[in-house]
């Protein structure tokens, strides 16, 4: 009898180890833990190890058209994303806000190359003015401005970004995306068809809930009545602009989805809030207007056009422990992340 019950025990024991077993080996693996609610989806962590695969093949060559120089150099991809990750992004953040924003960069160089879109770049590939593509800084560059310091110990942390994330883009439809960024928004992102001429099916509004850390959240900026009315009169003769009775000659008409000023009446005119963020030097079109006194206030949220990943968004998530791709299938809808060298 001894036996036969030692046997039934040791069955029953080994039937709940290989339970236990099976849970760990596949429930393990699921996309669980930590999930925010972020209004149009859902962030969610994945499992640590990066899932995406390794093609580990030479990285090509690109021609660079340097802005500063006037000259056209040809260089590896991912040595010139070092100076542009170390442009765009403060080596202050985080390892995986990093990444994400190593993988948008390339992601914007093979989108001007499969497109072909070399206006402005003397026929390069890509050019190294901020207000036309991204900006760059070279090895020297970095050395001369930053110092011997910053390149022997924060160097390193870009290099590592870019490195680990090589040959990753960003792709719908199999074809590479225009990831745009900026620095901060009011908590969620812009659809691109609000703000741009353009609409593109990955650049949708989403919630960006980890905002409040950056320093450009929330701004003031205060110009004097007369200021404000001469500016305005200056840029549109037609809009008949008086200081008396001023709060009574503003009306913002229409708002985005994520709450910028879409159309604002001002005086018999109606003008876009990127017309306002533009004429006021704003940080962005996402603005009340008050006053005080002889004083118009405006009180602005986020810093930049809001379209695409927030770049403080992105370091509040990896704070969060998010990873680069959690961040960047967050901020761009529907795509997918392959490694093409």
């Amino acid at each position: 009898m001894k036996r036969p019950i030692i046997l039934l025990m040791g069955t029953m024991i080994f039937g709940i180890l290989l339970s236990v077993l099976i849970s760990v080996l596949f429930y393990g693996k699921n996309e669980v833990s930590n999930s925010i609610d972020a209004g149009t989806k859902k962030i969610v962590q994945k499992e640590d190890k990066d899932p995406y695969e390794k093609v580990d093949k030479t990285s090509p060559t690109i021609s660079v058209y340097n802005s500063s120089t006037n000259k056209i150099e040809e260089m590896d991809i991912e040595t010139f994303l070092y100076g542009v990750l170390s442009a765009e992004m403060s080596s202050d953040f985080s390892e995986e806000a990093l990444k994400a924003q190593a993988v948008a960069a390339r992601t914007y160089i093979i989108y001007k190359k499969e497109n072909n879109m070399t206006k402005g770049h003397k026929g390069a590939d890509i050019c190294t003015d901020s207000n036309h593509c991204q900006a760059y800084f070279s090895y020297n560059e970095l050395k001369k401005n930053k110092g011997e310091d910053w390149i022997k110990e924060s160097y390193p942390k870009i290099k590592k970004a870019v490195d680990d994330t090589k040959g990753h883009i960003l792709t719908y439809d199999e074809k590479a995306i225009l990831p745009l960024y900026f620095s901060t928004s009011s908590g969620k992102t812009e659809n691109c068809e609000e703000v741009f001429s353009s609409q593109y099916p990955y650049l949708k509004s989403v919630s960006s809930p980890y905002e409040e850390q950056s320093p450009r959240y929330y701004t003031e900026t205060k110009i004097s009545k007369y200021k404000f009315v001469n500016a305005l009169n200056k840029s549109y003769s037609n809009i008949s602009l008086s200081v008396d009775n001023l709060i009574n000659q503003i009306n913002v008409l229409e708002r985005t989805n994520a709450g910028s000023v879409k159309t604002i009446q001002i005086g018999d005119k109606k003008l876009s809030g990127r017309n306002i963020r533009t004429l006021f030097g704003l940080n962005s079109s996402n603005f009340d207007i008050g006053f005080e006194n002889d004083t118009v206030v405006f009180k602005v949220k986020g810093y930049g056009h809001g379209v695409g990943m927030s770049q403080w968004g992105a370091e509040g998530m990896a704070q969060k422990n998010y990873k680069y791709y959690d961040i960047l299938c967050h901020y761009y809808t529907g795509i997918e992340i392959k490694d093409i060298y």
